[in-house]
Parts: structure tokens; sequence; C-alpha cells
């Protein structure tokens, strides 16, 4: 619909616009016509407050011709073709005002004195007629730009509400099945350790639950994570699991999404060392090389069981996140050779003020 004619005090702000546009119209007559200022009054006002309607017309001619999508010759074409019709039909209609007014003594001649100013009230018709489309041409532009931009935030809602969705989805339910399965299995052989396990499992869900309402968070606090869930998985795993870590100081202040690491090394463990026998090793490298933080994950693995999960649910996640927050500024790699498997990760270097290690989850806790 018209836009002006959807709010009232719109449609009220045009009409006064055209107050000054019929005063210039009324000059045009009175200096190019030669009619008297009352003869132009008479004829002008009344034609502007009709024809300001029927410029309202142009906004259709505008929504059937958007100029992103229309070559110029239609466009030409589309509103001079337009402009000339309703200039015509406004002329006619002041052909009909200056019959009737001529009627009055006041005004008898000006129905012989119109058909000198025909050529005048055209072009100027004609004129105002492509400001119109112009005027059009320019609510649509801010119409599309408020569009984008409401496009804009609500993908970013979205996202961050995926992101919100993926940080609880984290704990994988396996994981959550596997350690409660282990305490049951402890505490007939060694109620000491199912304690403890418990201890750890709700540590680490209470961890886990205050990073889930952060956005991003410093390397250092993810690695503190981390050493929570090792520690849960070496109460079932015991001497089968060996974990690695080979970290640059500085990048323990770099700013990453929050638990992007734990489903990786989740994934290294359940689908990796749970595989085999002798059980393996998980490293966890991370370096920063500029404005770059790259981060290797890689566990030693049954390569036939590592096909299936490259595919899985938790790389998939990973890589989503990743793009959600970086777009096309990260990269994420996944390789499987001689016995390895490999999570590749490549983010801007964001940086945080330096704190200890865990420092900020104890806070969060404390709160």
């Amino acid at each position: 619909m018209q836009p002006l004619l959807v709010r009232s005090h719109r449609l009220s702000i045009y009409a006064v616009a055209w107050v000054p546009i019929g005063v210039f119209v009324a000059y045009l007559l009175h200096a190019s016509a030669h009619l008297s200022w009352s003869d132009a009054l008479a004829i002008a006002l009344p034609l502007c407050l009709v024809y300001q309607f029927m410029c309202l017309s142009a906004w259709y001619s505008c929504k059937s011709a958007p100029l992103e999508r229309t070559d110029t010759l239609r466009l030409v074409l589309t509103h001079a073709s337009a402009a000339a019709l309703v200039s015509l039909l406004w002329i006619e209609l002041g052909r009909v005002v200056a019959f009737g007014l001529s009627r009055l003594a006041t005004f008898s001649d000006l129905s012989s004195l119109y058909a000198t100013a025909l050529p005048v009230l055209f072009g100027a018709g004609f004129l105002l007629y492509l400001l119109a489309v112009a005027y059009c041409y320019i609510v649509l532009a801010l119409e599309a730009s408020r569009e984008a931009q409401a496009r804009v935030m609500q993908s970013t809602v979205f996202a961050r509400d995926a992101e919100l969705k993926a940080l609880k989805a984290q704990v994988n339910p396996h994981f959550l099945f596997n350690s409660l399965n282990s305490i049951s299995a402890l505490t007939s052989i060694d109620p000491a350790k199912a304690r403890e396990m418990c201890i750890l499992l709700a540590e680490f869900l209470r961890m886990t639950l205050g990073l889930g309402e952060k956005s991003s968070i410093p390397l250092g606090d993810e690695l503190h994570l981390l050493e929570h869930f090792l520690a849960i998985e070496k109460v079932r795993f015991g001497s089968r699991l060996d974990m690695r870590e080979d970290i640059q100081e500085q990048c323990k202040t770099a700013l990453i999404p929050a638990l992007l690491l734990q489903p990786l090394v989740e994934n290294a463990i359940t689908h990796g060392i749970a595989n085999l026998l002798d059980g393996g090793t998980v490293s966890l490298t991370a370096r920063s090389t500029g404005e770059r933080l790259t981060i290797l994950v890689e566990n030693t693995c049954d390569l036939d069981a590592t096909l299936i999960r490259s595919g899985g649910r938790g790389l998939a996640n990973v890589r989503a996140r990743l793009e959600a927050r970086y777009g096309k500024e990260a990269d994420m790699r996944v390789t499987a050779d001689a016995g390895t498997f490999k999570v590749q990760l490549s983010l801007p270097m964001e940086t945080a003020m330096a704190t200890a290690p865990g420092e900020a989850l104890e806070e969060e806790q404390a709160r």
C-alpha cells in the first residue's frame, strides 16, 4: 500500500508540502501565460490539490519497475509514459475547472486564457510527476535499507540463539550416560572413586552452565574446564588415556567461543581412545601466528571407526558455531592419516586481559 496512506500524519505533511508547489505553479501561469495573480491562483491551487493525489500513483509504477532489476530504457519509457498520461489528465481537469470558474463574472475570461497556459501546465505536471517518482524511489530505498537492517538483526539474533542452543547441547548425552554408568559400576567396587566421580561430574556441569551464558571466554578458562572433564574421563579410562598439552602462554588470553574445545576433546576420547584396547593419546596444541590463533586437537585412533566420526554431529556443531561467529574468517580442517585423527581450527586472534587459569570461572561461580 502507498506508505502515505498508511498513516494520516504523513498524508497531512504531504498535503502541506503541496501548498508552496501550488503557489509556484500559479507563478508560472502568471509569468509565462500572462494570467493575473487571481486567475493563476484560482486555477493552480485546486489543480494542485487534485494533482497531489494523482501523483500518489507513481508509487505503483515504481514498485512495478524497481531500479535494481529494471533496465534504463524500460525505466524511461515507463515513467515518461505515466508522466505524460497523468499530465494530460491533469490539464483536461484544469480545462473543466477553468470552464466552471468562467461562469463567474470575476473569471469571465479564464476559459480562453487557460488555453494559452496548457503547455506550461503540461510541462509542470510532467516534472512534478517525475519528482514524485524520485521521491517514491527514495522511500523504497529507505524501506529496503530498513528491511536489510532488520534481516541482519534477525539473523544476528538467530545466530546468537543457535549458538546458545549449541552451547547448552555441547554436553553430549552419551558422556553423561557413560559417566553415570561408570559411577554405578564404581559404587560396588570402589565407593570412594564413585563419590569422587560424582563430585567431579557435578563440578563440570556447574562450570559448563556458567560458561554457556557467555559468548566467548579466554582459552585458559576453556583449558581449566577441560581439566575437570579429563579428570572424569580418567576415572573411566585410567592409564588408557594420556592427555598432552602444548599451549603458548600468550594463547591462554585469546578469546574463543565458549565450550568450543570440549566437544572436540570428547570426540577424541569417545571415538578415538575408547575404540583402542591399549588406549592412546589426545594432544592439544595452540599457537599464535600474528593475528591468527591456531588450535590443533589430535588423537590416536582406529581409522575405520574415525571415518564414520568425521561427519559427526560434534564436528558439524563446532563448524557451524565458527561460521556463525566469524563467517569466512575462521577455518576448520579435519584429517585422518597414519592412525591419527586431527582437527585444526584457525580463527582471528582476539585477546582478553590476562587472568589466572580458571579465575574467571571461579568468579562466575562465586556470583
